[in-house]
């Protein structure tokens, strides 16, 4: 499965951390979220790609106070899996659980990987 992952740390405010191979992930991403800013947790299909969206499960918060959010663009062939936000958690937080732990209280954020 390629990912988009896009979140904030503890003091950086919303990045890409993952742009699933490609150069610039913004373009999908949009449209994968588009018409669903607002909503806290979401498992939309966009045709062969998934938006997902749900609060960290660690229920993590920004220097604010806010829980922090992770949203993903899920594509590929394991992708096709995903038919909820329940499912999508389940499948794709092991896969960046580690990483965000190692990343969310860095003063800056990490640089953007494939």
């Amino acid at each position: 499965m390629k990912l988009i992952w896009a979140t904030r740390g503890r003091t950086w405010g919303f990045r890409f951390l993952l742009n699933g191979g490609i150069e610039d992930p913004l373009p999908i991403y949009d449209e994968a979220f588009s018409g669903i800013e607002d909503v806290p947790e979401v498992c939309r299909r966009v045709g062969e790609k998934v938006a997902l969206r749900f609060p960290d499960p660690l229920k993590r918060k920004d220097a604010a106070g806010r829980v922090i959010p992770h949203e993903f663009v899920a594509f590929g062939p394991s992708a096709d899996e995903i038919d909820s936000v329940e499912i999508g958690r389940r499948l794709v937080w092991p896969l960046v659980a580690n990483e965000f732990a190692r990343v969310w209280e860095l003063p800056k954020p990490p640089s953007v990987t494939g």
